[in-house]
C-alpha cells in the first residue's frame, strides 16, 4: 500500500489546504487511510492523490458535497457520467441565466433617453379560448410560454381562426404579493370545444394606456416601470389586471430581438 501520507504532504501534493482536508473528513468526502487514535494524526495514501484532484475539479464546477459524494460512490462509470451531465447540465443553464441577466443590465444602463410614446386606447370585449391560472411570479413566464403554445396548438388542432394577436391578463396581486390570477387568451371565430387547461373566455372591455415593449419580455419590467411612471404623471390609474398583446413572438421568428409586445395600463377616461 506504500508508505503513509501526512496531512501536510498530502495537502502539498493535492494544493488542498490541511483545514480543507479536515473538513472534507467531517463531512465524509475524502477519509483519510488511517487517524492515529492517540494523536488524532490523519495519514494519507498515494492511491488517494487521484481522487482527490476529481474532487477538486468538481467543487471547482461548483458541485455540492452530496453531489461530489454521489459521483464518486456511483457504482459504474456510466452512472458517474449521467450525474456529472447533469450538474453541467444545471452549471450551463445557470451561465444562461447570468450571461441574460447581464445582457438585461447593460441594455438597461446604455438605454437612450426620449420620450416614451403612449397611447390611449379603448379595447372592445372579445371571446376567445384562454387559459387561467393561479401562478407565482417567479414561474410566470415558464406558464406564460407554456399556456400560449398550448392555446397555439388548440387553435391549430381546432382549425380556429383568429381574431386578433394573442394576450395576458396580469392581476396586481402578481406583483404586489409575489402570486395571482393569470389569463393568456387569443381571441378566435368559431366553435371552441374545451380540452385540457383550455376554456372560452370573455376578456372584458377596458380603457388603456399602450406602449410597445421591443425583445425578450426577460426585461418587461423596465417598460413596464416607464409606463406606469408615464400614468401616474398624465392619466388617471384604475384598478384592474395589466394586459400585453403579443404582435410578433416565437411563432413568427426564433430571434428574440426582433419580437414586439404591446403593454395596457388601466386608465380612467372620461370621453
Amino acid at each position: 500500500m506504500g508508505t503513509p501520507l501526512t496531512i501536510g504532504d498530502f495537502s502539498r501534493m493535492t494544493h488542498l489546504s490541511v483545514k480543507t482536508l479536515r473538513h472534507y473528513h467531517e463531512v465524509g468526502l475524502l477519509t483519510p487511510a488511517f487517524v492515529n487514535p492517540d494523536s488524532g494524526y490523519r495519514y494519507y495514501r498515494a492511491e488517494q492523490v487521484p481522487v482527490a484532484q476529481v474532487i477538486v475539479r468538481l467543487r471547482n464546477l461548483e458541485m455540492s458535497v452530496p453531489d461530489v459524494k454521489a459521483v464518486l460512490a456511483a457504482p459504474d462509470a456510466a452512472e458517474r457520467n449521467d450525474l456529472i451531465a447533469a450538474h453541467l447540465g444545471r452549471l450551463e443553464a445557470s451561465l444562461a441565466r447570468t450571461g441574460a441577466a447581464i445582457t438585461s443590465l447593460r441594455a438597461l444602463l446604455e438605454q437612450p433617453a426620449g420620450e416614451l410614446v403612449v397611447e390611449r386606447r379603448s379595447v372592445r370585449q372579445v371571446l376567445g379560448i384562454g387559459i387561467r391560472g393561479v401562478v407565482d411570479r417567479a414561474d410566470i413566464l415558464l406558464w406564460w410560454r407554456g399556456a400560449l403554445g398550448e392555446l397555439h396548438a388548440t387553435v391549430e388542432a381546432q382549425q380556429l381562426d383568429a381574431t386578433g394577436p394573442s394576450g395576458g391578463l396580469y392581476a396586481s396581486e402578481i406583483f404586489q404579493d409575489d402570486r395571482g390570477e393569470a389569463l393568456v387568451f387569443i381571441p378566435v371565430s368559431g366553435a371552441v370545444r374545451s380540452v385540457g387547461r383550455t376554456e372560452l373566455v370573455t376578456v372584458d372591455a377596458a380603457e388603456l394606456a399602450v406602449t410597445a415593449h421591443h425583445g425578450s419580455l426577460d426585461d418587461a419590467d423596465v417598460t413596464y416601470g416607464q409606463l406606469g411612471s408615464y400614468v401616474t404623471r398624465h392619466e388617471l390609474s384604475v384598478e384592474g389586471p395589466l394586459r400585453e398583446y403579443y404582435l410578433r413572438g416565437s411563432n413568427e421568428t426564433a430571434d428574440a430581438d426582433q419580437w414586439l409586445a404591446e403593454i395596457g395600463w388601466p386608465i380612467f377616461r372620461a370621453g
